[in-house]
């Protein structure tokens, strides 16, 4: 009795076979093209009237928070290498946020440029404004690492031509070449430790910052995001009623 049936199912599965082994599309892709399409106030011409009902309550919620006042910029800020008055405030942050890990600021604060999004304009400092100058997602991290990796550190810093840097002091070639260095005014010994403050990705050795993978030690608290940490010291700076403000400091200098 079942033979027959398995005859007719295994002429099935060849017939089947041979159909999808013989198919063979008589079109080929010939070319691609692509264009941009700018996203701007042209699609709000026309608003889709049931969306924008759909969405309003949750647009409200977060114009609200995003467009709340954190503090006050005194100056206008901008990121550059190889030293810059942004980049030199969120560096000092860093450092002295490694206090929630070591109970006291960080021999050393750094981060990269690229990581640093948009200037601080004069004026109300708002939730969005944090948010377009930190928007990746980067956390605090502290290493500790002896003085002949913290120099192998600042010589990866003047291969870049510079970073946002807090409680050092760099000299380096045009060529992007290690001059001097120096934590706190005074000159690293090689077998000393240091502390680092710095985000995960740099921490990583990313973005040329081969020496971090050298440290001894790492330790990156739980939930400390950089912009999280920023928004936390303006807060406070308010609270103090004091305005954000930031200086240049000689802090890398590029020689001849």
């Amino acid at each position: 009795m079942k033979k027959p049936y398995l005859k007719l199912f295994s002429g099935a599965v060849l017939a089947v076979s041979l159909l999808l082994t013989s198919c063979h599309s008589a079109y080929e892709v010939t070319r691609v093209e692509g264009n941009r399409v700018p996203i701007d106030s042209t699609w709000d011409a026309e608003p889709d009237a049931e969306a924008t009902a759909l969405l309003a309550p949750y647009k409200a919620k977060i114009d609200s928070i995003m467009y709340s006042v954190a503090g006050t910029a005194e100056i206008s800020m901008d990121r550059s290498r190889p030293e810059s008055l942004l980049s030199n405030l969120v560096a000092d942050v860093l450092r002295e946020s490694a206090a929630e890990v070591l109970g006291k600021p960080a021999d050393m604060g750094l981060v990269n440029i690229g990581g640093i999004r948009n200037s601080l304009t004069e004026g109300p400092i708002r939730t969005e404004n944090i948010y377009e100058i930190l928007p990746f997602e980067n956390s605090l991290c502290v290493l500790t690492m002896k003085g002949t990796v913290l120099k192998q550190l600042f010589e990866n810093i003047a291969a870049k031509g510079g970073e946002g840097v807090s409680g050092v002091q760099l000299k380096i070639s045009r060529d992007g070449k290690l001059l001097q260095g120096s934590v706190g005014g005074n000159a690293v010994v090689d077998d000393r430790t240091y502390t680092v403050a710095t985000i995960d990705y740099l921490a990583d050795g990313n973005d040329g910052m081969t020496a971090f993978p050298q440290a001894e030690q790492r330790e990156c608290p739980e939930g400390a995001t950089l912009r999280g940490l920023f928004m936390k010291y303006v807060k406070a700076q308010t609270a103090a009623g004091k305005k954000i403000t930031s200086r240049m400091e000689g802090r890398i200098i590029i020689e001849d």
